[in-house]
C-alpha cells in the first residue's frame, strides 16, 4: 500500500507526525516502510496511530528472533525463537512465536497471539482473537481478549481482565481490577479479583474463588476451597465449595437465580462446610446429611 500526503492528511494526523511525514518521507511511501521508519526514529506512538488508521495487511514477516526497541508490523508476525522489545510489540493480524514474548509496555494483535513460552507485558495485552501461551500470561495493566484464552501457567493482570470467549488457566487467574468473561472460566488454582468477577457461564477453580466486590455467574460455581466476596455472591445455578461460602457484610448468597423453584434440589444446590449465614436462595445440602 502506498501512502500519499492527501491520504494521510485525510486522517487528521498530529502536526508533528505530519511534518515528519513530509520532511523524512517526502509525503509519500510504502505503508510498512513508513511504519519501520517511524519505529526507527523512536516515533512508536505515531506508528501505532498509523496502523490504527490504515489497518492490517496480508503480509507475513518471518524472523528467527526479535530483540529491539519496538516492533510494529501491519500483517502477521512469525518468530521462531522469541520476541523481546523494550516498548511495543504490535501486529495488524497475528503474533506467533515458538518462544516467548516480552514487551516493556504493550503487546497488541489485530487478530490473535500464540506463544510456546510466556507472554509478559509491562503495560497491557490486547488481541481481537484468541490468546494462547505454553507458559503464563502477565500484564502489568489490562488484559483484553476478543476470543478464547489458554495458558498452562498463571494468567494475571495488574488491572482488569476482559475476555469474550472462555478462559482456561492451568494455574491461577488473578486480576488487580475486575474479571469479566463472556463464556466460562476454568482454573487449576485460585480465581481472584480485587473488584468484581462477572462470568456469563460458570467458574471451576481448583482453589478459592475470591472477589473484592461481587461474584456473579450465569451458571454455577465449583471451588476446591472457598467462595468469598466482599459483596454479593450470585449464581444462576448451584454453588459448591469444599470450604466456606461467604458474602460481604450486608450482602447475600444467591443460588438458582435462573432455575425453576421445583428444580432447585437438582440444579440449584448449595454445598459447603457450613450453611452460609447470608444464604437467600438455593437448595442447601447439609454435609452431615450427605455422609
Amino acid at each position: 500500500m502506498q501512502l500519499t500526503k492527501k491520504f494521510v492528511k485525510a486522517k487528521n494526523p498530529c502536526a508533528s507526525g505530519y511534518r515528519w511525514f513530509l520532511r523524512d518521507r517526502n509525503g509519500q511511501g510504502d505503508y510498512q516502510e513508513i511504519l519501520d521508519a517511524l519505529v526507527a526514529d523512536n516515533r512508536v506512538d505515531d506508528a501505532c496511530w498509523l496502523l490504527d488508521q490504515f489497518g492490517p495487511t496480508d503480509a507475513v514477516l518471518t524472523l528467527d528472533f526479535v530483540d529491539a526497541n519496538a516492533l510494529v508490523f501491519a500483517g502477521t508476525l512469525v518468530v521462531r525463537q522469541g520476541i523481546n522489545v523494550d516498548t511495543v510489540a504490535r501486529a495488524g493480524r497475528w503474533i506467533r512465536t515458538q518462544g516467548g514474548i516480552k514487551a516493556g509496555t504493550d503487546i497488541v494483535a489485530g487478530e490473535g497471539i500464540e506463544a510456546q513460552g510466556g507472554i509478559v507485558s509491562g503495560g497491557h495485552i490486547r488481541a481481537e482473537g484468541d490468546v494462547s501461551a505454553g507458559w503464563g500470561i502477565e500484564a502489568q495493566s489490562r488484559f483484553e481478549c476478543g476470543g478464547n484464552v489458554r495458558a498452562k501457567w498463571d494468567i494475571a493482570a495488574g488491572q482488569g481482565i476482559s475476555v469474550t470467549g472462555d478462559i482456561r488457566a492451568g494455574q491461577c487467574l488473578v486480576a488487580g481490577g475486575s474479571i469479566k468473561c463472556d463464556q466460562g472460566i476454568r482454573a487449576g488454582g485460585k480465581v481472584q479479583a480485587e473488584h468484581d468477577i462477572i462470568v456469563a457461564r460458570g467458574i471451576q477453580a481448583g482453589e478459592s474463588i475470591v472477589a473484592g466486590n461481587h461474584i456473579e455467574t450465569g451458571w454455577g460455581m465449583l471451588s476446591g476451597c472457598d467462595i468469598v466476596a466482599d459483596g454479593s455472591i450470585k449464581a444462576g445455578e448451584g454453588l459448591a465449595a469444599t470450604g466456606r461460602i461467604e458474602a460481604g457484610l450486608g450482602h447475600g448468597v444467591y443460588a438458582g437465580l435462573r432455575v425453576r423453584l421445583d428444580a432447585w434440589a437438582d440444579a440449584a444446590r448449595v454445598v459447603a462446610q457450613a450453611r452460609p449465614d447470608q444464604l437467600i436462595s438455593g437448595h442447601w445440602c447439609d454435609p452431615a446429611m450427605q455422609a
